[in-house]
């Protein structure tokens, strides 16, 4: 397909993360775009005032007329929208060029040297964290990514001068198998997804495919323990701990950052500051470092990109920072997230009490990793537990939150609606807290923000 040729971009779902980057980047290209999703929220409000058309009802007839011209108009969809969704199917069933996300993200990617970041956990800080290396070079670079990087308020970054792309490699419904990326990052393949995959050997499977659509020139750079070395003529492994080709040493903290040496087998980096919080993301920062300095990123500008660095919303992002009161969110929504988040949380505040609010995501993998979560939510002091976020899944027998908070071994332990929620959180003592999850407990953050702040005036 030749992107070139449309002039109407509609996306049904268009208000998701990865959508409405790709809805940005058609804007940006001069394209009129508009779309669908089941709710308003703030990024919704954010491409409206950025012109775009956006309606909440599934109704084919609120659709803008002049998208109805067949050779002019892309349709892009997300995978998450149901099968009987009438717009979609309207576009299916008369003619119109109908595309998944991933393939329209495969397209873009064809005319770039692209870096692609694919693994069940860090996609999008490992990603930002390379986005904003590469930005900091003069020629920049283009990037989509799974969530609003803190430095640019935006999930879109572009460069009219680079030849240069960063992606997210989703795993989810084998997206990422649309790419051929000139260097990809695998951070870890725990298994995940098993309503796509059905198995962890199958999922695994899908990523040696992933790694073997490297280009022939390329690179792979994964976390060490992982077994690609036989599926890439050119790898580098990374990590913090034991043998790999990317490390780190003599780190220290100071003033609130770690300062560290890389290890590389191309060149050393001495005396890098990075301020971001929590081990799990300084292993991201390296693997990002690691990818920019294999396609030729100078050291200082490797440097400066991560010295710079704030963060993703919604990953470890600080609500409230006082000496008194602390308030983190955090997108974690599998067990070994959760046990990143909060260990690395319980490294910072080592005599504070800790209290997590957790709102589990998908029936299917609540049932799945039911023992992990409980493990991981044990860490905390005080844990309440939100219902399920359906999202794209019909309920489960017998799965639910009553059934995760059964295997909870915490001493303080509950199950509460969200207006309950907040109503719990002005009456107790709150020393430091954490919203967690990737259903829309985000929605609870303000409100908890000002609940808090109300109690401790």
């Amino acid at each position: 397909m030749n992107l070139k040729t449309i002039q109407n971009v509609y996306l049904v779902g268009i208000g998701g993360i990865g959508m409405s980057a790709l809805a940005r980047y058609f804007v940006s290209q001069g394209k009129s775009v508009a779309g669908y999703d089941r709710t308003e929220t703030e990024l919704t409000k954010e491409l409206i005032a950025e012109g775009m058309d956006i309606h909440f009802e599934d109704n084919s007839k609120l659709i803008p007329s002049f998208f109805f011209n067949t050779e002019q108009t892309l349709v892009i969809y997300t995978p998450a929208i149901p099968s009987g969704h009438e717009e979609l199917n309207y576009f299916r069933e008369n003619g119109f060029k109908v595309k998944k996300r991933s393939e329209v993200l495969g397209l873009l990617t064809e005319n770039y040297f692209t870096i692609a970041v694919a693994g069940t956990h860090g996609k999008t800080t490992t990603s930002s964290i390379a986005a904003h290396i590469l930005n900091n070079s003069e020629e920049g670079c283009t990037a989509f990514l799974g969530g609003i990087a803190v430095n640019y308020h935006s999930n879109l970054l572009l460069s009219t001068s680079s030849d240069k792309m960063v992606v997210e490699a989703d795993e989810y419904d084998r997206s990422f198998l649309t790419l051929n990326p000139d260097v990809a990052i695998v951070t870890s393949t725990d298994p995940d997804h098993l309503d796509i995959y059905g198995t962890k050997e199958n999922m695994e499977k899908n990523y040696h495919e992933f790694v073997s659509k490297i280009k022939e020139t390329g690179t792979l750079i994964y976390k060490a323990g992982l077994s690609f070395s036989e599926t890439a003529k050119k790898s580098f492994t990374y990590s913090l701990k034991g043998k790999s080709d990317f490390g780190i040493e003599n780190l220290k903290v100071e003033n609130g950052e770690y300062t560290f040496d890389i290890i590389s087998p191309l060149e050393k980096i001495e005396n890098v500051k990075f301020g971001f919080p929590g081990m799990h993301n300084l292993e991201n920062a390296l693997a990002a470092a690691a990818a920019a300095q294999v396609s030729g990123i100078d050291k200082e500008v490797i440097k400066k990109g991560l010295a710079t660095y704030k963060g993703v919303k919604r990953r470890f992002e600080y609500i409230i920072k006082s000496a008194n009161l602390v308030y983190i969110d955090d997108y974690a929504h599998h067990p070994r997230e959760l046990s990143a988040c909060i260990s690395s949380v319980k490294a910072l505040y080592p005599d504070k009490k800790i209290t997590g609010i957790f709102q589990p995501h998908l029936f299917s993998r609540t049932c799945d990793f039911a023992d992990g979560f409980a493990k991981s939510l044990d860490l905390l002091d005080e844990v309440i537990l939100l219902e399920i976020y359906p999202a794209r899944e019909l309920p489960i027998d017998g799965v639910d939150s009553k059934m995760l908070l059964d295997k909870i071994t915490a001493k303080s332990k509950s199950l509460l609606s969200k207006e309950d929620t907040l109503k719990e959180i002005g009456e107790r003592k709150i020393e430091v807290l954490l919203t967690l999850g990737a259903g829309d407990i985000d929605k609870l953050v303000e409100p908890i923000k000002k609940k808090l702040l109300s109690v401790t005036v």
